[in-house]
C-alpha cells in the first residue's frame, strides 16, 4: 500500500516538474496536483488522474484570484462620500 502511494506521489511530482520551468502559467498546478493525487489515490486507486484534474482546477482557481486582485476597487461618483 505504502508503495502505490509513493508511485502516485512521484507520477504527481512528474508530471508538475516540467510546468515549474514557467512559473507564471504553473501557478496554483503543483499544489493542485499534490492535492488532487492524494485525494485520487484513496479515492479508488486513481491518483494520476487526480494529480491531473487537481493541476487543472488549482491553475484555474489561481488564474481566477490573479484576475480579481488586478481589477481596481469600486470609486464612489464624484462629489459623493463614501459611508
Amino acid at each position: 500500500m505504502k508503495s502505490a502511494f509513493a508511485v502516485t506521489a512521484a507520477a504527481a511530482f512528474a508530471l508538475a516538474l516540467p510546468l515549474s520551468s514557467a512559473p507564471a502559467q504553473a501557478k496554483g498546478c503543483i499544489k493542485g496536483a499534490i492535492v488532487g493525487g492524494v485525494a485520487g489515490h484513496y479515492a479508488g486507486h486513481h491518483g494520476v488522474l487526480g494529480a491531473i484534474g487537481g493541476c487543472i482546477v488549482g491553475h484555474h482557481m489561481a488564474h481566477e484570484k490573479a484576475k480579481a486582485q488586478a481589477q481596481p476597487l469600486p470609486q464612489p461618483p464624484a462629489g459623493q462620500t463614501p459611508q
